[in-house]
């Protein structure tokens, strides 16, 4: 299980400090939880916290019991938690299969390497022994980081909008690759989407605007009652 206690950050904006998130408390404890709201609400910031890309200036996390707010993201990543970047990183010089073995914590075979590529829609042959560089797309990159998770297997997963840049890739083999990384697994996923296809796949959906948690619950709860004000909404400007 996941929990946040209070979790604040502060950064420093000219002579004024901004709250970006303001006394987050959360327990997660889902399969799939997913991260939604408006953009610039605390989405990305409070996963990058949790993964421990940035420290909160208040408060507390914890990971099935243990405290994790002091650890660095080496740390974290040894513990299990895995963070995919909504813009992946590239790095010149290094393979595919040095990737992929890299986040595996050891020298894969070639046929291990492409039994997770082909889980992302990639044919393993030609990618196997390319660059991770400017050579390869977006929606390319974003495939083979997915990849490295599965290869991982750990037990906090967290995507930062998973399915920016695969759109030649069908969503429906996208959330096959998440069941499967569950089954493999037993953790817990966390994804930050606004996407509806992907936020109808999570048992429970958090809504985060202006630094807070606005709404959790179960997704057929959220997900209609955000219908129900969006019409609301509609039928009121028509008026």
């Amino acid at each position: 299980m996941l929990e946040l206690r209070n979790v604040v950050y502060r950064v420093q904006d000219g002579d004024t400090e901004k709250t970006i998130l303001d006394g987050v408390n959360l327990q997660l404890n889902e399969r799939f939880t997913a991260f939604t709201g408006p953009n610039g609400g605390g989405k990305s910031t409070l996963a990058k916290v949790v993964a421990g890309i940035i420290q909160p200036t208040e408060g507390r996390i914890l990971l099935d019991g243990e405290d994790i707010t002091d650890l660095s993201i080496t740390e974290r990543a040894k513990l299990g938690v895995s963070y995919a970047f909504q813009q992946p990183v590239r790095f010149k010089g290094l393979t595919v299969r040095d990737l992929v073995s890299i986040a595996a914590g050891k020298t894969i075979s070639v046929g291990q390497a492409c039994s997770y590529l082909s889980e992302v829609g990639l044919c393993a042959r030609d990618y196997i022994d390319r660059e991770v560089n400017a050579s390869l797309s977006g929606g390319e990159l974003k495939r083979i980081e997915i990849a490295t998770i599965l290869a991982r297997g750990t037990r906090l997963s967290i995507f930062d909008e998973p399915e920016a840049g695969i759109d030649l890739w069908s969503f429906g083999n996208l959330i096959n690759v998440f069941e499967k990384m569950h089954e493999k697994t037993k953790g817990n996923i966390l994804i930050i989407s606004h996407q509806e296809r992907i936020l109808n796949i999570a048992d429970e959906v958090v809504v985060i605007a202006n630094g807070k948690v606005e709404k959790q619950g179960k997704r057929e709860e959220i997900l209609s009652k955000s219908l129900a004000v969006e019409t609301c909404s509609a039928l009121t400007e028509k008026m």
